[in-house]
Protein backbone atom coordinates (compact mmCIF):
# COMPACT_ATOMS: atom_id res chain seq x y z
CA UNK A 1 0.00 0.00 0.00
CA UNK A 2 2.85 2.64 0.81
CA UNK A 3 4.41 1.90 -2.07
CA UNK A 4 1.26 3.30 -4.18
CA UNK A 5 1.07 6.19 -1.70
CA UNK A 6 4.31 7.29 -2.09
CA UNK A 7 4.18 7.59 -6.47
CA UNK A 8 0.33 8.99 -6.02
CA UNK A 9 1.99 11.50 -3.42
CA UNK A 10 4.27 12.26 -5.97
CA UNK A 11 1.71 13.01 -8.59
CA UNK A 12 -0.42 15.26 -6.34
CA UNK A 13 3.11 17.00 -5.22
CA UNK A 14 3.43 18.01 -8.94
CA UNK A 15 -0.12 18.73 -9.74
CA UNK A 16 0.06 21.57 -6.53
CA UNK A 17 3.40 22.75 -8.05
CA UNK A 18 2.23 24.63 -10.73
CA UNK A 19 0.31 26.99 -8.45
CA UNK A 20 3.72 27.98 -7.24
CA UNK A 21 5.79 27.95 -9.55
CA UNK A 22 7.06 30.67 -12.04
CA UNK A 23 5.58 30.49 -15.61
CA UNK A 24 9.40 29.79 -16.53
CA UNK A 25 9.90 27.02 -13.87
CA UNK A 26 6.46 25.69 -14.59
CA UNK A 27 7.49 24.78 -18.05
CA UNK A 28 11.17 23.29 -17.19
CA UNK A 29 9.35 20.88 -14.50
CA UNK A 30 6.80 20.34 -17.80
CA UNK A 31 9.93 19.33 -19.87
CA UNK A 32 11.50 17.26 -17.00
CA UNK A 33 8.26 15.27 -16.82
CA UNK A 34 8.45 14.54 -20.67
CA UNK A 35 12.26 13.79 -20.46
CA UNK A 36 11.61 11.60 -17.21
CA UNK A 37 8.89 9.15 -19.58
CA UNK A 38 11.51 8.61 -21.93
CA UNK A 39 14.11 7.61 -18.49
CA UNK A 40 11.35 5.36 -17.87
CA UNK A 41 11.44 3.58 -20.89
CA UNK A 42 14.84 3.15 -21.46
CA UNK A 43 14.40 1.96 -17.27
CA UNK A 44 12.84 -0.96 -18.26
CA UNK A 45 15.11 -2.21 -21.31
CA UNK A 46 17.95 -1.68 -18.89
CA UNK A 47 17.62 -1.45 -15.68
CA UNK A 48 14.98 -4.31 -15.32
CA UNK A 49 16.14 -6.80 -18.07
CA UNK A 50 19.74 -5.47 -18.51
CA UNK A 51 19.18 -4.35 -22.08
CA UNK A 52 22.15 -1.50 -22.79
CA UNK A 53 20.93 0.37 -25.56
CA UNK A 54 22.27 3.36 -27.28
CA UNK A 55 20.01 3.51 -30.02
CA UNK A 56 17.31 4.90 -27.46
CA UNK A 57 17.20 8.10 -29.31
CA UNK A 58 16.15 6.07 -33.02
CA UNK A 59 12.89 5.51 -30.68
CA UNK A 60 12.24 9.55 -29.21
CA UNK A 61 13.02 10.40 -32.86
CA UNK A 62 10.52 8.39 -34.68
CA UNK A 63 8.09 8.96 -31.98
CA UNK A 64 8.99 13.10 -32.35
CA UNK A 65 8.51 12.57 -36.47
CA UNK A 66 5.95 10.20 -36.29
CA UNK A 67 3.62 12.79 -34.68
CA UNK A 68 5.03 16.05 -36.28
CA UNK A 69 5.16 14.89 -39.61
CA UNK A 70 1.48 14.11 -40.08
CA UNK A 71 0.50 17.13 -38.28
CA UNK A 72 2.79 19.34 -40.54
CA UNK A 73 1.79 17.19 -43.93
CA UNK A 74 -2.12 16.88 -43.07
CA UNK A 75 -3.34 18.59 -40.71
CA UNK A 76 -3.52 15.74 -37.90
CA UNK A 77 -4.56 17.39 -34.61
CA UNK A 78 -2.56 16.58 -31.50
CA UNK A 79 -4.74 13.29 -30.16
CA UNK A 80 -4.09 11.52 -32.97
CA UNK A 81 -0.84 12.27 -33.90
CA UNK A 82 0.47 11.64 -30.15
CA UNK A 83 -1.03 7.93 -30.65
CA UNK A 84 0.76 7.69 -34.22
CA UNK A 85 4.20 8.58 -32.63
CA UNK A 86 3.89 6.24 -29.66
CA UNK A 87 3.17 3.31 -32.67
CA UNK A 88 6.03 4.72 -34.71
CA UNK A 89 7.99 4.34 -31.32
CA UNK A 90 7.13 0.98 -30.80
CA UNK A 91 7.51 0.21 -34.18
CA UNK A 92 10.84 1.16 -34.64
CA UNK A 93 11.93 -0.64 -31.35
CA UNK A 94 10.39 -3.69 -32.86
CA UNK A 95 12.30 -3.50 -36.07
CA UNK A 96 15.78 -2.89 -34.51
CA UNK A 97 14.94 -5.66 -31.49
CA UNK A 98 14.57 -8.42 -34.19
CA UNK A 99 17.48 -7.99 -35.58
CA UNK A 100 19.66 -6.25 -32.93
CA UNK A 101 18.45 -8.90 -29.78
CA UNK A 102 20.40 -11.77 -32.15
CA UNK A 103 23.44 -10.44 -30.16
CA UNK A 104 24.07 -9.66 -26.72
CA UNK A 105 26.50 -7.41 -24.12
CA UNK A 106 28.57 -4.72 -25.90
CA UNK A 107 27.59 -6.45 -29.62
CA UNK A 108 24.19 -5.60 -28.26
CA UNK A 109 25.16 -1.60 -27.56
CA UNK A 110 27.14 -1.23 -30.96
CA UNK A 111 24.22 -2.48 -33.22
CA UNK A 112 21.78 -0.23 -31.88
CA UNK A 113 24.02 3.12 -31.93
CA UNK A 114 24.76 2.10 -35.86
CA UNK A 115 21.06 1.86 -36.05
CA UNK A 116 20.35 5.28 -34.72
CA UNK A 117 23.10 6.90 -36.30
CA UNK A 118 21.60 5.63 -39.77
CA UNK A 119 18.04 6.80 -38.26
CA UNK A 120 20.06 10.58 -37.66
CA UNK A 121 21.74 9.85 -41.04
CA UNK A 122 18.26 9.35 -43.19
CA UNK A 123 16.58 12.59 -41.35
CA UNK A 124 19.24 14.30 -43.03
CA UNK A 125 18.85 13.08 -46.75
CA UNK A 126 15.42 13.43 -46.20
CA UNK A 127 16.10 16.91 -45.41
CA UNK A 128 13.02 18.11 -47.99
CA UNK A 129 10.65 16.24 -45.57
CA UNK A 130 12.07 16.09 -42.09
CA UNK A 131 13.45 19.86 -42.47
CA UNK A 132 16.98 18.21 -41.59
CA UNK A 133 19.26 20.12 -39.35
CA UNK A 134 16.70 23.22 -39.00
CA UNK A 135 13.80 21.19 -38.42
CA UNK A 136 10.52 22.73 -38.41
CA UNK A 137 7.55 23.63 -35.84
CA UNK A 138 4.61 21.89 -35.99
CA UNK A 139 1.15 23.68 -36.80
CA UNK A 140 -0.72 25.40 -34.10
CA UNK A 141 -3.48 22.92 -34.95
CA UNK A 142 -1.30 20.14 -33.75
CA UNK A 143 -1.00 21.93 -30.22
CA UNK A 144 -4.34 21.77 -29.23
CA UNK A 145 -6.91 18.86 -27.89
CA UNK A 146 -10.25 19.43 -26.54
CA UNK A 147 -10.34 22.84 -27.22
CA UNK A 148 -6.95 23.32 -25.04
CA UNK A 149 -4.20 25.13 -26.28
CA UNK A 150 -1.28 23.50 -25.46
CA UNK A 151 1.24 26.12 -26.34
CA UNK A 152 -0.01 27.84 -22.75
CA UNK A 153 1.40 27.21 -19.88
CA UNK A 154 -1.39 25.37 -17.97
CA UNK A 155 -2.73 23.15 -20.44
CA UNK A 156 0.93 22.48 -21.30
CA UNK A 157 2.09 21.58 -17.20
CA UNK A 158 -0.74 19.33 -17.27
CA UNK A 159 -0.44 17.32 -20.43
CA UNK A 160 3.14 16.78 -19.18
CA UNK A 161 1.57 15.53 -15.86
CA UNK A 162 -0.83 13.63 -17.47
CA UNK A 163 1.50 11.31 -19.56
CA UNK A 164 3.96 11.12 -16.57
CA UNK A 165 1.28 10.10 -14.20
CA UNK A 166 0.36 7.34 -16.54
CA UNK A 167 4.07 5.98 -17.53
CA UNK A 168 4.77 6.29 -14.00
CA UNK A 169 1.60 3.87 -12.56
CA UNK A 170 1.74 1.73 -15.85
CA UNK A 171 5.70 1.36 -15.08
CA UNK A 172 4.77 0.46 -11.29
CA UNK A 173 2.22 -2.39 -11.93
CA UNK A 174 4.22 -3.59 -15.15
CA UNK A 175 7.14 -4.59 -13.09
CA UNK A 176 5.23 -5.94 -9.71
CA UNK A 177 3.51 -8.29 -12.65
CA UNK A 178 4.51 -12.00 -13.60
CA UNK A 179 6.19 -10.42 -16.30
CA UNK A 180 8.08 -7.87 -14.61
CA UNK A 181 9.48 -10.46 -12.85
CA UNK A 182 10.38 -12.28 -16.08
CA UNK A 183 11.77 -8.95 -17.06
CA UNK A 184 14.54 -9.75 -13.73
CA UNK A 185 14.91 -12.91 -13.66
CA UNK A 186 16.61 -12.86 -17.49
CA UNK A 187 18.30 -9.69 -16.00
CA UNK A 188 19.58 -11.24 -13.29
CA UNK A 189 20.43 -14.77 -15.14
CA UNK A 190 19.34 -15.67 -18.13
CA UNK A 191 20.29 -19.22 -18.83
CA UNK A 192 18.69 -19.65 -15.56
CA UNK A 193 15.44 -18.53 -16.42
CA UNK A 194 15.65 -20.16 -19.98
CA UNK A 195 15.70 -23.72 -17.68
CA UNK A 196 12.43 -22.48 -15.61
CA UNK A 197 10.64 -22.42 -19.11
CA UNK A 198 10.78 -18.69 -20.02
CA UNK A 199 12.07 -17.24 -23.37
CA UNK A 200 14.79 -14.56 -23.31
CA UNK A 201 14.00 -13.19 -26.66
CA UNK A 202 10.29 -12.75 -26.50
CA UNK A 203 10.61 -11.25 -23.04
CA UNK A 204 13.66 -9.15 -23.91
CA UNK A 205 11.94 -8.35 -27.41
CA UNK A 206 8.58 -7.15 -25.51
CA UNK A 207 10.61 -5.28 -23.27
CA UNK A 208 12.19 -3.54 -25.85
CA UNK A 209 8.88 -2.41 -27.63
CA UNK A 210 7.47 -1.54 -24.38
CA UNK A 211 10.44 0.81 -24.10
CA UNK A 212 10.39 2.52 -27.54
CA UNK A 213 6.19 2.63 -27.40
CA UNK A 214 7.60 4.89 -24.04
CA UNK A 215 10.33 6.68 -26.10
CA UNK A 216 8.15 7.36 -28.80
CA UNK A 217 5.52 8.67 -26.39
CA UNK A 218 8.10 11.18 -24.58
CA UNK A 219 9.12 12.64 -28.20
CA UNK A 220 5.55 13.08 -29.66
CA UNK A 221 4.64 14.51 -26.42
CA UNK A 222 7.76 16.57 -26.84
CA UNK A 223 7.11 18.05 -30.50
CA UNK A 224 3.58 18.33 -29.59
CA UNK A 225 3.95 20.57 -26.01
CA UNK A 226 7.27 22.49 -27.35
CA UNK A 227 6.13 22.58 -30.80
CA UNK A 228 9.51 21.64 -32.11
CA UNK A 229 10.70 18.70 -34.38
CA UNK A 230 14.46 18.51 -35.28
CA UNK A 231 17.57 16.10 -35.98
CA UNK A 232 19.12 17.59 -32.98
CA UNK A 233 16.77 14.86 -31.25
CA UNK A 234 18.11 12.01 -33.07
CA UNK A 235 21.86 12.08 -31.69
CA UNK A 236 23.91 10.19 -29.84
CA UNK A 237 23.20 12.84 -27.28
CA UNK A 238 19.68 11.76 -26.95
CA UNK A 239 20.43 7.89 -26.30
CA UNK A 240 23.06 9.21 -23.86
CA UNK A 241 21.02 11.39 -21.76
CA UNK A 242 18.12 8.92 -20.93
CA UNK A 243 20.88 6.35 -19.19
CA UNK A 244 22.34 8.92 -17.21
CA UNK A 245 19.03 9.93 -16.25
CA UNK A 246 18.40 6.30 -14.84
CA UNK A 247 22.21 5.87 -13.68
CA UNK A 248 22.22 8.68 -11.83
CA UNK A 249 18.59 8.06 -10.08
CA UNK A 250 18.84 4.19 -9.67
CA UNK A 251 18.48 1.72 -12.42
CA UNK A 252 15.85 -0.64 -11.47
CA UNK A 253 13.77 1.50 -9.38
CA UNK A 254 10.70 3.19 -10.56
CA UNK A 255 10.85 6.70 -9.14
CA UNK A 256 14.68 7.00 -10.22
CA UNK A 257 13.98 8.43 -13.90
CA UNK A 258 12.27 10.76 -12.73
CA UNK A 259 15.14 11.72 -10.07
CA UNK A 260 17.78 11.74 -12.29
CA UNK A 261 16.03 13.58 -14.78
CA UNK A 262 15.07 16.64 -12.39
CA UNK A 263 18.67 16.65 -10.77
CA UNK A 264 20.54 16.52 -14.03
CA UNK A 265 18.50 19.03 -15.41
CA UNK A 266 19.16 21.19 -12.25
CA UNK A 267 22.84 20.16 -12.09
CA UNK A 268 23.38 21.96 -15.96
CA UNK A 269 21.10 24.56 -15.08
CA UNK A 270 23.09 25.84 -11.93
CA UNK A 271 26.64 24.87 -13.47
CA UNK A 272 25.58 26.75 -16.90
CA UNK A 273 25.09 29.66 -14.63
CA UNK A 274 28.48 29.70 -13.20
CA UNK A 275 31.08 28.64 -15.80
CA UNK A 276 30.44 27.83 -19.65
CA UNK A 277 32.62 24.63 -19.08
CA UNK A 278 29.26 23.61 -17.31
CA UNK A 279 29.52 19.68 -18.59
CA UNK A 280 33.15 19.38 -16.50
CA UNK A 281 30.78 19.81 -13.50
CA UNK A 282 28.25 17.53 -14.56
CA UNK A 283 30.95 15.20 -15.47
CA UNK A 284 32.47 15.40 -11.88
CA UNK A 285 29.05 15.06 -10.36
CA UNK A 286 28.90 11.76 -11.96
CA UNK A 287 32.26 10.58 -11.47
CA UNK A 288 31.50 10.93 -7.69
CA UNK A 289 28.42 9.30 -7.92
CA UNK A 290 29.92 6.11 -9.54
CA UNK A 291 32.35 6.39 -6.82
CA UNK A 292 30.16 6.97 -3.46
CA UNK A 293 26.72 5.58 -5.16
CA UNK A 294 27.42 3.04 -7.94
CA UNK A 295 23.22 2.11 -7.69
CA UNK A 296 22.15 5.59 -8.13
CA UNK A 297 20.81 7.51 -5.66
CA UNK A 298 17.09 5.42 -5.14
CA UNK A 299 19.19 2.25 -5.58
CA UNK A 300 21.69 3.12 -3.25
CA UNK A 301 18.94 3.84 -0.59
CA UNK A 302 16.97 0.81 -1.46
CA UNK A 303 19.46 -1.33 -0.74
CA UNK A 304 20.77 0.33 2.70
CA UNK A 305 17.27 1.70 4.23
CA UNK A 306 14.57 1.06 2.03
CA UNK A 307 14.35 -2.78 0.47
CA UNK A 308 10.71 -1.88 -0.01
CA UNK A 309 10.89 0.61 -3.33
CA UNK A 310 10.40 -1.02 -6.46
Amino acid sequence: MKVWTLHLGLIVVLFAAQFWLSPYHSTNLARIMVLAVFAMGYNLAFGYTGLLSLGHALFFAAGMYGAGLPAQLWGVTAGPALILGILAGGGMAAAVGLLALRTAGVSFMIVTLMFAQAGYLAILYFAAVTGGDEGFTLPAAARSIAGLDLSSDTPRFLAALTLFAVGLLVSLALVRSPFGRSMVAIRENEERSRMLGLNPFTVKLVALVLSGLYAGAAGAAYGILFGYAGASFATIQYSILPMLYVLLGGAGTILGPFLGAALMFALIEVASGVTSAYLFLVGAALVALVLFAPRGILGTIRERWAKWLP
